[in-house]
């Protein structure tokens, strides 16, 4: 009787396992796109152009060729479950990105490393990770769309503001779009799409899935910026701040994949980011 008994927990501890490995997140990357996959996402996964560029300061009014700094992303690793993921970025200066992926049940987490071995200063800046959320906000996937924005959401004021905040900026030298600059980055320094003159209160930028069940946000440490694409994207874009001769830097960065509830998303990052709670905007 008792070898029944722990025959019949060792298969009710089996089954559980499987169960929460159906649930978990994979990841997979080809040709600078973020594939992360889950049973519990709507359309089955999220896309996430990694990275989009790594640019230059000076950038909020200037041709957006002289900003971006040319890079080339590889593939270093992959865990044979598919919840790890190890890239290497080359810039064109010499600076050399190395990114740890890992995927859990709710959320990706990224640890990245920044270094410039060579004797020259970078004006490596800022980068931009770019998470398309057509599909998992329901939309069409379609450029200068704004069909998504009743969907998505960033904070002012300590409270979650829906998009289009008021006021929308409309005119800079690229339109549409929208970027919101956190008082501790130069307003020179941003995506040169209208600029926002209020100022969030941290780090997170989110949406809500098609049918309200989930909600998708991210957050990174440092940050540069938050950004409403025009490519049905939003981005939460990672700051470097240049690097001297020898220097690295470590930057990490999540991306929450959780059921529709503010407070366990604002508790989540709290713990994960705790620097951001002494910022004020």
């Amino acid at each position: 009787m008792r070898t029944i008994m722990m025959l019949a927990v060792l298969g009710m501890a089996a089954s559980t396992q499987a169960h929460a490995d159906d649930e978990s997140l994979t990841l997979s990357w080809s040709e600078n796109m973020l594939t992360i996959r889950g049973s519990r996402l709507p359309g089955g996964e999220v896309k996430v152009w990694y990275l989009e560029a790594f640019c230059r300061p000076g950038s909020t009014d200037r041709d957006w060729s002289k900003t971006v700094i040319p890079h080339q992303t590889r593939l270093i690793d992959r865990s044979t479950n598919g919840r790890r993921l190890r890239l290497e970025s080359r810039l064109a200066d010499g600076v050399v990105v190395e990114h740890t992926i890992q995927a859990g049940r709710d959320e990706v987490d990224f640890r990245v490393v920044a270094s410039n071995p060579t004797a020259n200063p970078s004006e490596a800046h800022w980068a931009q990770p770019c998470i398309r959320v057509a599909g998992f906000t329901g939309v069409e996937q379609k450029s200068n769309s704004e069909t998504y924005l009743p969907r998505c959401f960033l904070f002012l004021d300590g409270r979650p503001a829906p998009l289009p905040t008021e006021p929308w900026a409309t005119r800079a030298r690229y339109i549409p779009g929208q970027v919101w600059c956190p008082a501790h980055v130069d307003r020179n320094d941003l995506n040169p799409r209208p600029l926002s003159r209020l100022v969030p209160s941290n780090g997170l930028i989110g949406c809500h899935s098609a049918d309200g069940k989930m909600i998708l946000a991210t957050a990174w440490e440092p940050y540069q910026e938050l950004f409403q694409g025009v490519i049905v994207c939003l981005h939460s874009d990672f700051r470097i701040g240049g690097l001297a001769p020898g220097e690295s830097k470590p930057i990490r960065g999540k991306i929450y994949l959780l059921e529709a509830e503010i407070p366990t998303l604002l508790d989540r990052y709290r713990k994960d980011f705790p620097e951001h709670q002494n910022r004020r905007p």
